[in-house]
């Protein structure tokens, strides 16, 4: 075969090369209906199991469904990729996402403030809409770190419900600075536990975002004390929106549309879905980077992030609920590139299973630590000293190793 022979094949084939998830993409939507498929399988059914279908979809239908249908091993040709982000089909994928959560969350408040739930199905309910909220994270964090101001607005308003509006800040400019390394309070460390590292990430966050703004107002002189300030006009903007909700059912109640309304009867709720959707966010945090770290050159600077700094997972069903965000060497790589365009990495480190099948073992840490410990070694090639250890248990586990702790 000449080398013009081969030319045309290859142009051949580029042509006819299309996605095949392109309408698969419309599934991603399935997690922003989950309250209102909820209210209809009860109204259905009668069951209050419906109540809780959106950890039940999170924790137990999309793991079996990563496991029947395996990975994806698609990637777009590079020469495609440019045409395939410019396709506005995939940008609409992602702002539907908006209305159909709210319109959920709606339902839910109304849900809720009526006095017909109990507290237990009130509760799946909560559960449910934080789904919804922790997915819409995904979205949230695909719309905002493009350039586009229409875009960056959708993301700040999709926070809103969960009062996470400072992610929008210290995840662009802080975690992807400092991902990798011990200073950076997104990352997981080696021998840490979900559980030890949702507060340090979620304290560590709040004060990464809030430190980026004083930054920034302060190179410019002026106070950031003012609703310029993006941490806190993100947290005026959940405030309001959850102020509006409470006073526009207190005024339903008094025109007798819902009756024996008070504030106690929605406001736990409220709570326990956003706590519930961004500890989501979080818990996909600790699994995207655990015990990786970048090494630092002669000069004590810390080497350029690259594919091997992330974990990743390419189970196509887990990939179309969260938007490619387990191809997640490549989205570090190319932080502004489109869900539908990033591609997988043979170079980066591989999960053994989906995210959602993942934070199930992360919510057993010895089950998790059994699981990963030994992948984390494997890919510093049994060099401890390589690894991004968790500073409280480094003595323990660099005994463990007949490794000397650094002085």
């Amino acid at each position: 075969m000449t080398a013009v022979t081969r030319r045309g094949r290859a142009a051949a084939d580029l042509e006819r090369w299309r996605d095949r998830k392109r309408y698969l993409w419309l599934f991603s939507l399935i997690p922003a209906t989950a309250p209102l498929l909820a209210a209809g399988l009860y109204s259905l059914t009668g069951n209050s199991l419906a109540w809780w279908a959106g950890p039940i979809v999170v924790f137990v239908l999309i793991p079996v469904i990563d496991v029947a249908l395996g990975n994806d091993g698609q990637n777009p040709p590079a020469e495609f990729i440019a045409e395939l982000e410019n396709d506005r089909w995939y940008r609409w994928v992602t702002y539907l996402y908006l209305p159909l959560q709210y319109a959920g969350f709606v339902l839910a408040l109304w849900l809720w403030a009526s006095g017909n739930l109990s507290v237990l199905d009130s509760v799946g309910l909560a559960l449910t809409v934080g789904s919804t909220a922790g997915i819409g994270i995904t979205v949230a964090h695909e719309l905002g770190h493009k350039k586009e101001n229409l875009e960056r607005w959708l993301s700040r308003i999709v926070l809103a419900q969960c009062g996470y509006g400072h992610f929008y800040i210290e995840h662009n400019r802080g975690h992807h600075v400092r991902v990798a390394t011990p200073e950076d309070p997104a990352t997981a460390r080696f021998g840490e536990s979900l559980y030890a590292f949702f507060p340090r990430t979620v304290v560590g966050s709040v004060r990464s975002g809030w430190k980026l703004e004083q930054q920034r107002f302060a190179r410019s002189g002026r106070s950031h004390w003012t609703l310029k300030n993006d941490v806190l006009n993100a947290w005026a903007m959940s405030i309001g929106m959850w102020a509006a909700a409470l006073i526009a059912l207190q005024v339903l109640s008094w025109t007798s549309v819902i009756e024996s309304y008070t504030i106690w009867t929605v406001l736990p709720y409220l709570v326990i879905q956003a706590v519930f959707g961004f500890l989501l966010l979080e818990a996909v945090n600790y699994l995207e980077h655990y015990g990786l770290l970048r090494q630092k050159d002669a000069n004590g600077r810390y080497e350029r992030c690259n594919p091997a700094h992330s974990w990743n997972s390419d189970r196509i069903c887990t990939n179309l609920f969260l938007y490619h965000l387990q191809r997640h060497s490549d989205h570090h790589a190319n932080p502004t590139r489109r869900y539908q365009a990033l591609r997988t990495m043979q170079e980066s480190p591989e999960l053994p299973a989906g995210y959602a099948t993942m934070i199930l073992l992360a919510v057993v840490p010895p089950l998790w630590r059994r699981v990963m410990d030994k992948r984390v070694l494997a890919h510093y090639h049994g060099d401890i000293t390589k690894v991004n250890v968790d500073p409280r248990k480094r003595n323990k586990i660099y005994a463990q190793f007949g490794v000397a702790v650094p002085g």
